[in-house]
Formats: C-alpha cells, sequence, structure tokens
C-alpha cells in the first residue's frame, strides 16, 4: 500500500467530451459530484485496462489535471476516477 493512501473507491463523476467526425472521444474536463470542474490538460495515454479498484473492463485516460496525472475510466455510458481514501 501506498504510503498516506489506505484505499480507494470508484467515483462517478461528469465529464465534459469532444467527439471527432470518426466518434472518437477526448475528455476535455471532469466535474465532481459538488459542481467542481477540473480542466484536463492533456490525454497521455488511452487504452483498454480494468480499474485498481477492481471489477469491470472499459477504457482508462491517463490524463493530466492541474501537473498531475491520473486515470479516468469509461464504462458506457459512465465515467469515474479512483479516489483516494487517505490513511
Amino acid at each position: 500500500m501506498v504510503r498516506g493512501i489506505q484505499s480507494r473507491k470508484k467515483t462517478y463523476v461528469d465529464v465534459v467530451v469532444e467527439f471527432d467526425t470518426e466518434g472518437r472521444m477526448t475528455p476535455l474536463a471532469l466535474v465532481w459530484g459538488d459542481g467542481r470542474r477540473f480542466q484536463i490538460d492533456r490525454v497521455v495515454e488511452c487504452r483498454r485496462a480494468a480499474p485498481l479498484t477492481g471489477g469491470g473492463q472499459g477504457m482508462r485516460y491517463m490524463v493530466e489535471v492541474g501537473g498531475r496525472t491520473t486515470f479516468l475510466y469509461h464504462e458506457d455510458p459512465a465515467w469515474f476516477v479512483e479516489e483516494i481514501i487517505p490513511e
């Protein structure tokens, strides 16, 4: 276990997405349940992968938000992040 992190949980979020003419999705921002909006600075990688919290299979986007790298998951039709539960 990473020091300072007790566990992680799936937290569903709203995502602002851009679609290109081929139907590919690019996430632009995520919106937390309390309304806070976080701009996605860059999509580093997109591939099919299971979340660390277990269960499910979908697209995993490695994104940069505010200078930090994190994962954003899309399991059609929902989007979620793995929220850190501190020690």
